[in-house]
Formats: structure tokens, sequence, C-alpha cells
């Protein structure tokens, strides 16, 4: 697991309940923020920088736990971030509406520490899955581009075979693919131009 799933939100406003959420995350090697209502709950997670995952209470005050969940989850511009719902409501309703308020995980109170991080460990793993794809499909998004801007029209020297960019500089063509994609090129001879040398060769 990568640094960014080791960061973690506490949202819990009874001191007793958040005091012993942050021991125990600290113990199990967590980078812990914490918040002591919804509405300072939402900031930390709408924040530049959020905790990947986050725990939070369903009963708090200003913004419930069900609300802060809504909110998060009605950004669409952002990282996903996996959120636990700490609730002592047991009933399946109530945990159907957790769960469809975007909590992707609940706990119920009292809390059982082994419970506790086996889900945390989910959690982890779901976040850092969703990270690697993002990042594959940045690369992919990224590569396409590349691909579209070389199968447009590129200025060429029709002598020395340089390419000139878009300030109207001008560049050997393996510079340029470098420049533009990453790419490098491996160099050899083809059988046309091979024939063609050994002919001159022999005369």
């Amino acid at each position: 697991m990568n640094a960014e799933t080791h960061r973690i939100l506490v949202a819990e406003d009874h001191y007793v309940s958040r005091h012993l959420l942050e021991r125990n995350l600290a113990n199990w090697g967590f980078t812990v923020a914490s918040a002591e209502d919804g509405e300072a709950a939402l900031r930390i997670l709408e924040g530049e920088d959020p905790p990947s995952i986050a725990i939070i209470d369903w009963m708090m005050p200003k913004l419930d736990g069900l609300e802060v969940c809504r909110r998060v989850r009605a950004r669409k511009d952002r990282p996903y971030l996996y959120l636990l719902l700490l609730t002592a409501k047991s009933q399946k309703e109530e945990v159907a509406a957790g769960l469809d308020a975007g909590a992707d995980d609940y706990v119920i109170k009292p809390f059982d520490p082994d419970e506790l991080r086996a889900r945390l460990k989910v959690g982890q793993r779901v976040v850092q899955l969703e990270r690697t794809l993002a990042k594959k499909v940045a690369d992919l998004e990224q590569a396409l581009a590349d691909v579209r801007k070389l199968k447009a029209l590129i200025p060429i020297c029709m002598y020395c075979k340089s390419v000139r960019d878009d300030k109207d500089y001008w560049h050997q063509i393996e510079e340029y693919i470098h420049t533009e994609t990453g790419s490098d090129f491996t160099h050899g001879i083809c059988p046309k131009c091979m024939a063609k040398m050994e002919k001159e060769l022999k005369n």
C-alpha cells in the first residue's frame, strides 16, 4: 500500500470515541485527521489533497454522516474517497439508507477493533485499485493525444527532413518525436537501402 492509503479522516463528535479511534488508527500506521462535526469533516474532504479514507459518524451536529456522504459523492471532479459510516443503527433499512447515501461500508457501534481494521484494509485495496486505474486512464489519454498529434499535418523539410515545431523551430525528426511523445528511435537499414548500398560498394 502506498502512503496515500494510510491517510484517514475521523469525523466523530464524541470526544472519547474519537480519541479511541485516533489511538487505534495511529497504532495501525495511519496518519489521522480529525473533525468534531459534519461541516468540519466536509471542509477537509472537499479541501486540497484530502485523506483517501474517512470514518464518518452517522449522528453529528451541523451535518450528519449521511449528508456528508451525499455531498462528497455529488463531486464528480475529485479522486474517489472511501467512506466508512460509523453508526449505532443496525436495522437493515437504516444500513441500506447509509449505503444509498454514498457510504462504501459501515461499522456498528461499539466497534470491534479487529473488524474495523479488516474493513479498513478493504478500503485501502479499493483506493489503491482506483488510483492505479485512474493513472492508467490518464496515461492512455496522453498516448491517444500523442497519436492524434502525430497524425496531424507535420511540416517537414523536403531536403534535410527536419521538422518544424509549433514555435517555428526546426528539429531533427528523432528529436521532435522524442520531445512530443517520449519515444526514441532504434536505427537500422531497410532491405531496399541495404541492396542499394551493396550495389554502390561493388561499383
